[in-house]
């Protein structure tokens, strides 16, 4: 019995490093199917017989790589929502800032070509009163260059609105464009027709008047200074009031006004009318309150002749 024992122990011991060369090769296969095992014999084996190796670059996603730049280079490139942002506002106050020159640019140039003529405009501008006088040393000289200026503001207003319409033309649709490259040339014409309607109809008149309270005691003598501002305060209120038909017809072309609505408020224009006149008259008087009023009226009842019988509204 004991030599039989014996045997057994040496067969044992001599296929003992069989049993571990296999149990081994177990423990290779094993972690070659799950390489996070546990098993640290297991990944002992590995690490000897495989090496840290990094994983090619043609592994890596195609996102991970302007990642991995970006991470190298310690910043990042693309702009944010943000700044898009800012850079916009940006280019919109450079446009307005350029639009802005060239308005101001015309009207110096138009300053310069109207001081070239202050002697022809002059001339016209005394038409309604005759002779004008000048009290202190440096009166006329700047009077001719408000008046210069004034002028050149007229001269350059097509060029001003023009600036001004390309300045918003981005924001507007294609029918806003169509409506607003129609309502600049026609505003523009309405201002100048009630300027012109003011000097030659209006303002003769309305001198007339208040030169025929002149006495044998009392005689009229206009300065140069009072009488500019006198014309300007007096023609202005009528290039806005000019401006009324417009707005009118662009309220009922969107449907905001029709024609019944414009004759049933007749009453309260005409109240409204002299209310203004008396708002933006240079004077007091009934007369001039009147002379702002009445074609208010005329202007009011003309944009509703062409609300109801041309827009049929």
């Amino acid at each position: 019995m004991a030599e039989e024992e014996k045997e057994r122990r040496e067969t044992a011991d001599a296929k003992s490093p069989e049993a571990a060369e296999k149990a081994a090769e177990e423990a290779r296969a094993r972690l070659a199917e799950n390489p996070w095992t546990e098993n640290p014999d297991a990944a002992r084996v590995v690490d000897e017989e495989k090496p840290d190796e990094a994983p090619p670059a043609e592994t890596l996603p195609a996102a991970a790589e302007p990642l991995a730049e970006r991470t190298a280079d310690g910043e990042d490139e693309e702009p944010g929502e943000d700044d898009e942002g800012n850079m916009s506002i940006l280019r919109h106050l450079e446009e307005l800032r350029t639009r802005i020159i060239r308005s101001l640019i015309a009207i110096a140039v138009g300053s310069a070509i109207a001081y070239f003529y202050i002697e022809d405009i002059m001339r016209y501008l005394t038409l309604p009163t005759g002779r004008l006088y000048y009290l202190q040393p440096a009166e006329a000289f700047f009077t001719y260059i408000k008046i210069a200026i004034f002028a050149g503001f007229l001269l350059a207003l097509p060029v001003v609105f023009y600036q001004a319409w390309k300045f918003i033309l981005p924001a507007l649709t294609v029918r806003e464009r169509t409506v607003i490259g129609i309502l600049v040339p026609s505003s523009v014409l309405l201002f100048f027709a009630g300027l012109a309607f003011s000097f030659f109809l209006v303002l003769p008149a309305a001198l007339q008047f208040f030169v025929g309270f002149s006495t044998e005691n009392l005689q009229p003598m206009f300065t140069l200074h009072q009488y500019f501002d006198f014309v300007l305060a007096f023609i202005l209120p009528f290039g806005a009031v000019f401006e009324l038909p417009l707005l009118v017809i662009v309220f009922a072309k969107l449907g905001f006004i029709s024609s019944k609505f414009l004759q049933s408020k007749q009453r309260i224009v005409i109240f409204l009318a002299f209310v203004v006149g008396a708002v933006i008259s240079p004077t007091p008087d009934i007369f001039t309150q009147s002379m702002i009023a009445i074609p208010l009226i005329l202007l009011y009842e003309l944009s509703y002749l062409v609300v109801r019988f041309v827009l049929r509204r």
